[in-house]
């Protein structure tokens, strides 16, 4: 789970990482606990896999999406919506920042550093240890690092996320645990949870237990 002590948090990791599955969901945690929730979708990287693709899904439940104007949504356009530095500086709105992967995505992360030093914001890694270069100690830490840099912050916590979609297993979530619990011993950056999927619900983990559902299934499929 999020971090609550903290009023922004900011969701980076690699390219296929579940970043956006993991902000969509935590957008719908901070909505049970606080009434003005604001999740902006910064992706400029990827034409899938985004939070814009849910935007009636979340406002329904009262949660505010930040995306380009509709009918720019789904151009592949570098469009930062200027209302995302109001919202990560309103007080009264608890705000997940959705980046895109890999070093580009958190690049523009770092354009909005003025408005993130201006409030109390946590910075997240995603891990998945099943993707390409995340599956050693050594590789999650030179991308934590390189992205770290481009985003111009420091990470504050991980986040383990280790899948194989519909084909992931117990041990699959397991092992990415005892990877990452490397990880953070050795460059002293905590695990703020373990991600699991809805069918894997009941499995206990070292760290504490976010269940994930799925919202981009379908496109998965494509």
């Amino acid at each position: 789970m999020l971090n609550t002590n903290y009023k922004c948090h900011v969701i980076i990791g690699m390219f296929g990482s579940g970043k956006t599955e993991i902000a969509l969901n935590s957008a719908i945690y901070l909505k049970e606990k606080y009434e003005k929730v604001s999740i902006a979708d910064i992706d400029v990287i990827s034409p899938y896999f985004r939070t814009r693709d849910e935007i009636d899904v979340l406002e329904n439940m009262g949660i505010k999406v930040i995306t380009p104007p509709r009918q720019f949504m789904h151009a592949d356009l570098p469009i930062i919506p200027p209302a995302v530095g109001g919202y990560i500086v309103n007080p009264e709105y608890q705000t997940i920042i959705d980046a895109g992967g890999n070093e580009d995505g958190s690049t523009v992360v770092g354009s909005l550093k003025n408005f993130l030093d201006q409030t109390k914001t946590a910075t997240y890694f995603v891990v998945n240890t099943k993707r390409p270069f995340m599956n050693t100690v050594e590789d999650i830490e030179y991308y934590i690092e390189r992205l770290s840099a481009k985003a111009r912050r420091k990470v504050d916590f991980l986040i383990s996320n280790s899948n194989l979609q519909d084909e992931t297993t117990k041990e699959i979530i397991l092992n990415g645990e005892k990877t990452l619990k490397r990880v953070s011993e050795k460059l002293g950056i905590p695990i703020a949870f373990t991600v699991v999927p809805e069918f894997l619900k009941d499995i206990e983990t070292e760290y504490p237990k976010f269940i994930l559902k799925r919202f981009l299934d379908k496109v998965y499929q494509l």
